[in-house]
C-alpha cells in the first residue's frame, strides 16, 4: 500500500511539471500559500547555461531572503530573454503574471501599466529604498508620475581614451567642449584618428548628439521634446546638430564611420588606431579584465566624462545611458506585500553582489570602500554616486516608429545629407503626427 501511495504521489508531481527551468522551496496552493506560509512566484531571464554568474547571484539572494523570512517561499521560473518576453505577453492576456518578474523601461512598460497589470512601487522608493538609486535610474520606469519597476542594472556612456596616444601627441584630457575640439584638431593634424565611431548602427551617433543636447540645453530639453512638453525645434537641439556637423568637418570620426558597425569601430580603438571611443559601461571588461586584449593596451585606457559646453545649461555629472532590466510586482498578486518586500530586499542585495560577482554596474549606489575591483570600476561607481541626472537613450524613450525616424536622421545628420534644421523638423513632425 505504501508503495502504491508513493507511486501515485510521484505520478501527480510528474504530471504537474512544466517545460521551463524552475525551482520551488514549497508546494503552493491556488491562493499562493503553502505548508510553511506564502509563496512568491518569481520569473526571471538568467538561465544557468547562458548567465551563470547572474543565475548564482539570484539563487544566493533568494536563499538569504527565505532564511530571513521562513514563512515565505520563492518559487522560480527561468526563461531565456526572448522566451521570457513572449511568455510574459501570453500570461498578460489572462492576467496571470507572476508575483514578481522583470521588465524594461519606457515603451516596454506602457501596455502593462495601461492594462493595470503592474503595481506602483513608489512606497518602496519612499521607504526602504529611499535615496538608494543613482539619479535618473528609477525615473526611467515612471509613467504619469508613478514608478512601476525598480531597475537592477545601469549603463552610462563615458568617453574612453588612450592615454599613450594622448601623451605622444601632447594632448591634455579635456574638461570643456572647446578643449575637446582642440584635442580633436591636434590629433587630426598629426594624422591620428581622433574618434572611433561605427554609425552604421545609428544609436552610436545618437549618443554623441544626446550629450551635446544635454550640455547645451540641460538635461530636460531632449526629454521634453520627446514627451511633447517641449519641441524638437528648440534652439538647443538645433545647435547640438550644428556641433555634430562641425565635428564631421573637423575629421573627428574615423574614415567611413557611417558604413562601419560598432564592433568594427571598437576594433580600431582596441588596435590603438583611434584615440577615443564613446561607449556604454557594458564594455568595461574590454578595458580591464579581457585577456584577449593586450595588457599594454588595457593599461593605456582611461575615461573621461563628456565635457561641458561654455555657456550651456548642462552639468558634467549628467550622463547619457539607461537602466537594464527592473523588477515589477503584479497588481493582482495574492501576496503583493510580500512580493514588494522581496523586491526591496532583492534590489539592495543585487547592488552589493552584482558588481563584484558579475562585473555589472548596478542601478543602486555602491559603497566602494573595501571592494576589490579594477580601478576603472571603482572610479565609475564613485562618479555615479555623484550623478546629477541620467538621460535615457533617445530611441528607447520613443515609440518604435518615431525611433526609426530619429535613428535615420542621426545617420543623415552625420553624413551631412540633411541640414540641422531639417534634422529637427523631421523628428518634430514624426512626434507631432503620433499625438494626432
Amino acid at each position: 500500500m505504501l508503495a502504491a501511495i508513493a507511486f501515485t504521489v510521484l505520478f501527480i508531481l510528474t504530471a504537474c511539471g512544466g517545460g521551463s527551468e524552475s525551482s520551488s522551496s514549497g508546494e503552493s496552493n491556488e491562493n499562493g500559500s503553502d505548508s510553511a506560509g506564502k509563496t512568491i512566484e518569481f520569473m526571471h531571464l538568467w538561465p544557468e547555461g547562458s548567465s551563470k554568474q547572474h543565475f548564482e547571484i539570484v539563487n544566493g539572494i533568494i536563499d538569504e531572503y527565505e532564511q530571513n523570512n521562513p514563512d515565505v517561499k520563492v518559487e522560480v521560473e527561468i526563461l531565456g530573454n526572448e522566451q521570457y518576453k513572449e511568455k510574459l505577453k501570453v500570461l498578460s492576456t489572462s492576467n496571470e503574471l507572476p508575483d514578481v518578474g522583470m521588465a524594461w523601461p519606457a515603451g516596454f512598460l506602457e501596455p502593462y501599466v495601461s492594462g493595470n497589470m503592474f503595481a506602483p512601487l513608489d512606497d518602496l522608493l519612499e521607504g526602504p529604498l529611499k535615496d538608494k538609486f543613482v539619479a535618473g535610474t528609477a525615473e526611467a520606469y515612471q509613467i504619469d508620475g508613478s514608478t512601476y519597476s525598480l531597475p537592477l542594472e545601469l549603463n552610462i556612456t563615458p568617453i574612453y581614451y588612450n592615454k599613450r596616444i594622448f601623451d605622444e601627441n601632447g594632448v591634455e584630457v579635456p574638461e570643456t567642449y572647446e578643449e575637446l575640439k582642440a584635442a580633436i584638431q591636434t590629433l587630426a593634424d598629426n594624422g591620428v584618428t581622433p574618434v572611433a565611431l561605427g554609425n552604421k548602427d545609428r544609436w552610436t551617433g545618437s549618443m554623441w548628439y544626446m550629450y551635446l543636447a544635454d550640455r547645451i540645453g540641460g538635461p530636460e530639453v531632449l526629454n521634453k521634446a520627446i514627451n511633447r512638453t517641449g519641441s524638437f525645434e528648440d534652439p538647443a537641439l538645433i545647435q547640438a546638430a550644428e556641433e555634430i556637423q562641425e565635428l564631421v568637418d573637423m575629421n573627428a570620426f574615423i574614415n567611413g564611420f557611417n558604413g562601419l558597425g560598432n564592433d568594427e569601430a571598437k576594433g580600431y580603438f582596441i588596435n590603438e588606431q583611434a584615440a577615443m571611443y564613446l561607449m556604454a559601461t557594458w564594455d568595461l571588461p574590454e578595458w580591464t579584465t579581457n585577456e584577449d586584449n593586450p595588457q599594454e593596451f588595457r593599461d593605456s585606457v582611461e575615461y573621461m566624462k563628456f565635457p561641458t559646453v561654455e555657456g550651456g545649461a548642462g552639468d558634467i555629472n549628467s550622463y547619457v545611458g539607461g537602466p537594464g532590466v527592473g523588477l515589477f510586482v503584479a497588481e493582482n498578486s495574492d501576496v503583493k506585500e510580500e512580493a514588494k518586500d522581496f523586491v526591496a530586499f532583492f534590489v539592495e542585495k543585487w547592488g552589493e553582489k552584482s558588481v563584484t560577482d558579475a562585473g555589472v554596474i548596478p542601478a543602486t549606489k555602491v559603497d566602494t570602500e573595501g571592494i576589490e575591483l579594477p580601478q576603472m570600476y571603482i572610479d565609475i561607481l564613485n562618479d555615479l554616486n555623484e550623478a546629477s541626472n541620467l538621460t535615457l537613450y533617445a530611441d528607447v524613450q520613443m515609440s518604435p516608429s518615431v525611433a526609426e525616424v530619429h535613428l535615420d536622421m542621426i545617420q543623415a545628420l552625420f553624413g551631412k545629407a540633411v541640414t540641422p534644421e531639417e534634422f529637427v523638423q523631421e523628428q518634430e513632425a514624426a512626434l507631432a503626427e503620433e499625438e494626432e
